[in-house]
């Protein structure tokens, strides 16, 4: 995290812009995400990444869209409909972030799960168009916390019912 911060830091140097350049952290190995503005952390929080078989992918993307109330057109399957509160589509293929259950494992079927209260502060910070960086590998989170093995694969499945 730290060489894509520097990286980061210099680009805002170097521009004479005076927006704010804002940008997202995912750090799977960490399991969590940064919102940066102009090379500095404004807020953090927890996530749940995708588990064994269904990993959250790494690269840089961008926020395509974001919707309040969206309802997955994939899961549960097979006809979808668990419900993905502030959701901001990272790709076309069905990865995002978005309100959800957030264990202390990765868990989701590749989307970036983001805590209660996070998701909200994420949804209102962040606009399409906002560069998100993922980085890291799930793996190293459950190794550091000695729970490599089975329990990491469990394959529960969290649909939040959530009301303002």
């Amino acid at each position: 995290m730290k060489k894509i911060i520097g990286i980061l830091f210099a680009i805002v140097l170097s521009s004479t812009t005076l927006v704010a350049y804002k940008v997202i952290v995912v750090d799977l190995s960490e399991q969590k995400a940064y919102a940066l503005e102009d090379g500095y952390i404004i807020f953090e929080g927890r996530i749940s990444s995708g588990k064994k078989g269904r990993e959250t992918p790494n690269g840089e993307f961008k926020i395509i869209q974001k919707k309040r109330h969206h309802k997955s057109n994939l899961w549960p399957k097979p006809n979808g409909g668990a419900k993905m509160p502030y959701m901001m589509r990272l790709t076309n293929s069905g990865i995002a972030m978005h309100l959800g259950y957030v264990p202390n494992k990765p868990a989701s079927h590749g989307c970036i799960r983001l805590k209660k209260g996070f998701a909200q502060k994420m949804y209102r910070w962040a606009s399409v168009g906002t560069s998100v960086y993922v980085e890291g590998d799930a793996r190293d989170y459950m190794v550091g916390r000695g729970q490599y093995g089975d329990s990491y694969y469990d394959d529960d499945y969290g649909i939040v019912d959530y009301h303002d």
